[in-house]
């Protein structure tokens, strides 16, 4: 197994990551590089009209000629030792099954966890990708917290791409719910974007994972997020789309998910809003309406597990009569505290009290336009 500091890596693993510090050779380009001289290294030292021969093209290959003269392959692998980075190729067990089988799957994983043997463990687990809008609404907000809540509490592991709005709190709340969490970069894995999210990052690190295939030190631009969905679907069972604008990535990521065999779902938003139109047009071509997470269990053929307020209820001690009712009132639909104090006559002053002290417990949460919800 390839963490860059255990020295069972093999020597062969460094060339692998010497082509993946080269901009120019993907995965399909690797494995045909890797059939016919059947290791990396007896590729990574080919001569030049070797490789033009087989495949690369003049240019390429003078391209790759030069790279790989001023390439410090040692002080490469010094650099991932340093940022104590884990390694995975093709060819190791711990390499995720679900993932290998794709188109272009990468050949080089990097990533930032716990171990190796936590890594393992994490892949062989039910995943399901989350992503939409950057620019989120408190309506994309409070659709995302609850359904990755519920996938959570069954057991799902979250996968999303550490972006702004729908990403970062797919992660957050799988995190605050106890659950793992899977960060799929669009830059290096040493590299945190947006930097805004360098906390988040950490905490996924440790309830999780991050991963990129990119090199180290490759910054986050345009055109690295098409392949960075790719992966996210290529983890995943299926893919979630919260809210999501007409010309969102979020709808890249869904249509990599289709091309790739998995589940796609989508949940319907406001006419109103621009943030539905993207959503709004997954399910016209056949995504999978979402309501509730039962929508999504279904599909996958997972058995829910007992979630709602009977499980609240369960697992808090010493609950009192007045929490006790607001969950009653909250289970089935989202309430203001005037609507509160209507429907069960207290003071506004014990309301207000009741409220404050369930969110500090963690029992409610404040939705945004004072709305409370469960």
């Amino acid at each position: 197994m390839g963490q860059c500091n255990n020295a069972t890596m093999t020597e062969d693993t460094s060339y692998w990551l010497a082509f993946n510090s080269f901009d120019g050779i993907g995965p399909l380009r690797f494995k045909l590089l890797l059939e016919y001289f059947g290791t990396a290294k007896k590729a990574w030292e080919a001569g030049e009209d070797e490789l033009v021969k087989i495949g690369l093209g003049e240019k390429l290959a003078s391209r790759f000629d030069f790279f790989r003269q001023s390439f410090d392959i040692s002080g490469y692998l010094k650099k991932v030792q340093e940022a104590s980075v884990f390694v995975l190729t093709w060819e190791e067990e711990a390499y995720p099954k679900f993932l290998k089988e794709i188109g272009a799957a990468p050949p080089v994983l990097y990533l930032k966890s716990k171990s190796l043997e936590f890594l393992k463990k994490l892949f062989e687990k039910p995943c399901l990708g989350v992503v939409g809008a950057r620019k989120i609404t408190s309506y994309g907000r409070q659709v995302t917290e609850s359904l990755v809540s519920d996938l959570v509490a069954n057991g799902l592991i979250i996968i999303s791409g550490l972006a702004r709005g729908v990403d970062s709190v797919a992660h957050k709340t799988a995190i605050d719910d106890g659950g793992l969490t899977i960060a799929v970069l669009g830059s290096g894995v040493d590299i945190i974007y947006p930097p805004e999210n360098k906390r988040l990052y950490q905490e996924i690190a440790e309830n999780g994972a991050v991963i990129s295939e990119f090199p180290l030190g490759y910054p986050a631009v345009p055109g690295n997020f098409p392949a960075r969905n790719r992966i996210i679907s290529g983890l995943s069972l299926g893919v979630l789309v919260t809210e999501a604008a007409e010309d969102s990535g979020a709808l890249i990521t869904a249509s990599s998910a289709a091309e790739q065999g998995r589940e796609v779902f989508a949940v319907p938003g406001p006419i109103t809003s621009p943030l539905s139109k993207g959503t709004a047009e997954l399910i016209k071509k056949g995504a999978k309406l979402v309501y509730n997470v039962d929508d999504i269990l279904e599909e996958l053929k997972i058995s829910p597990k007992k979630l709602g307020l009977d499980k609240i209820v369960e697992s808090m001690k010493g609950l009192k009569d007045e929490e006790k009712k607001v969950l009653e009132l909250l289970e089935n639909e989202n309430l203001s505290a005037d609507e509160i104090i209507r429907k069960t006559g207290w003071e506004t002053a014990k309301v207000g009290s009741i409220l404050s002290m369930m969110e500090v417990k963690g029992l409610i949460k404040g939705l945004g336009e004072g709305k409370y919800g469960i």
